[in-house]
């Protein structure tokens, strides 16, 4: 891992920019020893900087948490295969064609998960030998179907927050019943994205004894920022 420029933000979050081969990523830290780590996962596509996705770490950071996220391949300004391309372009055509999109979805989501596991796992390698990170390690992202195998593969994840909002490849839903680590699940009511039922029936899947379901009207992007509040709240019950 090879950290190449660093910044104090008016917060007191210290922001570094790092490199593990070709995987680029952040890591936010509050400037305390051994604070918990959060692997920050944003949705398929989108870049590490997004705002909402720098704002939630800052947040979380302030909390007394060590964040971190990366671009996937594919993601951010890591390139696309020719096979992404092609299936964001009948993904394009499709919904404007009002026709249905969940094939398209399972060719190219699913292959991004199987490529985007390992590298978050040799991520969490590094990050773990670094001083200022230490204890437990959780998951919060919006991309729920690569948390959903990373719970599942990597025993090191001890809780983790999921967005209802991204499309959840069937093999992922059917994962879903293999994880029995502390859930909370975020539905968005009317989110126009993703059906309603669909979502339940995820929540319902998941084989944790301890999950907790938080429900709020509103689109896909309207999500309260109280429910990043309580999202550190569960953090700090199972990761502090």
């Amino acid at each position: 891992m090879q950290f190449t420029s660093e910044q104090r933000l008016d917060d007191g979050v210290l922001e570094c920019e790092f490199t593990l081969g070709e995987i680029p990523g952040t890591l936010w830290t509050p400037g305390i020893a051994s604070a918990p780590l959060v692997l920050m996962a944003h949705n398929n596509g989108l870049p590490k900087a997004d705002p909402r996705l720098v704002a939630r770490a800052r947040y979380t950071t302030a909390r007394g948490y060590a964040v971190a996220t990366i671009d996937a391949a594919g993601c951010g300004d890591r390139p696309r295969s020719a096979a992404q391309e092609q299936a964001r372009a009948d993904l394009r055509r499709a919904m404007q064609a009002g026709e249905p999109v969940d094939e398209i979805f399972e060719s190219f989501i699913g292959p991004m998960v199987e490529k985007a596991v390992p590298e978050w796992q040799m991520t969490l390698d590094a990050l773990l030998e670094l001083p200022e990170i230490g204890g437990r390690v959780g998951y919060s992202g919006g991309w729920t179907a690569l948390g959903i195998r990373l719970a599942v593969v990597e025993p090191r994840i001890a809780a983790a927050g999921f967005f209802a909002g991204g499309f959840v490849p069937r093999a992922q839903r059917e994962e879903a019943r293999q994880i029995t680590i502390p859930l909370l699940f975020l539905l968005q009511w009317d989110d126009e994205g993703n059906p309603r039922q669909r979502a339940l029936d995820l929540f319902d899947a998941f084989g944790s004894k301890e999950k907790t379901l938080h429900a709020n009207a509103g689109g896909h992007t309207g999500t309260p920022w109280f429910e990043l509040e309580d999202g550190c709240r569960f953090l700090d019950r199972h990761l502090k």
